[in-house]
């Protein structure tokens, strides 16, 4: 991927040649590049052709396989959010962070709970809703996914586009946690995040709020627990107790 960022286009054969390896097994490598969209192959120039037959082909990465080479786009952002750091405070940098967070859920309303007709249809709600949080920031880069977990359900973020970024301000992680608070309409817990060197950035939505709902509201509708008339004591010689 080197040869194709510093000398691309080039041939299959030129890539072999400063590799010292055969045409044919580098061609493998550029297919499977070429499949997973990180290069592309197009036909050389007529001036550029040696000899006769069809131009060879010539290979280059695509953008998305210029980003799977280092870059400095993580110095250059840490270097301006200090700079705002600098200049506004860290009210200013929680403002940014926050900003951004919404920008990546923008379009989600919250979660309608007043609508809900049982507890079991709100808890509903909270999982569609998680899924919805995730769909927006799969789109922006974090891989997301939920997964149901006892009397909850999760959001994970396998992948964080900013967690170098974030290691030094947390603001970042802390202005997604308040978006989900929003549009969940519930308490959330983080329990990992990958700018602290975990393999997931794991969020907990408990649903447990929305069971007790439903016992208090089965309690209330259930015969049973109509109100009895209190029991009369008595003590031993059978007399009503005074």
């Amino acid at each position: 991927m080197q040869l194709l960022l510093e000398r691309g286009p080039i041939t299959a054969t030129a890539i072999g040649d400063t590799l010292g390896l055969a045409p044919a097994g580098v061609r493998r490598h550029l297919d499977a590049l070429i499949d997973s969209g990180q290069a592309r192959a197009g036909r050389s120039a007529p001036w550029q052709q040696k000899g006769r037959g069809r131009p060879a082909k010539q290979y280059q990465l695509t953008a998305a396989g210029r980003g799977q080479l280092g870059h400095a786009y993580d110095d250059l952002a840490g270097a301006a959010i200090r700079q705002l750091g600098e200049i506004g405070g860290e009210a200013a940098i929680a403002e940014f962070a926050r900003k951004r967070a919404q920008r990546v859920v923008a379009g989600i309303a919250p979660v309608d709970r007043d609508s809900a007709e049982s507890a079991r249809t709100e808890a509903g709600h909270t999982i569609d809703k998680a899924e919805e949080i995730a769909e927006a920031f799969t789109e922006a880069g974090f891989a997301a996914s939920t997964r149901k977990v006892g009397a909850g359900v999760q959001i994970c973020q396998h992948h964080c586009p900013v967690s170098h970024v974030a290691e030094e301000f947390p603001q970042l992680c802390e202005a997604e946690l308040e978006a989900f608070k929003e549009l969940l309409g519930t308490h959330v817990q983080r329990l990992a995040t990958i700018a602290n060197g975990d393999c997931a950035c794991t969020t907990h939505v408990p649903l447990t709020a929305v069971a007790r709902s439903a016992t208090a509201t089965a309690a209330r509708t259930s015969p049973s627990a109509a109100a009895q008339p209190a029991a009369v004591r008595t003590n031993d010689s059978g007399r009503s107790a005074e």
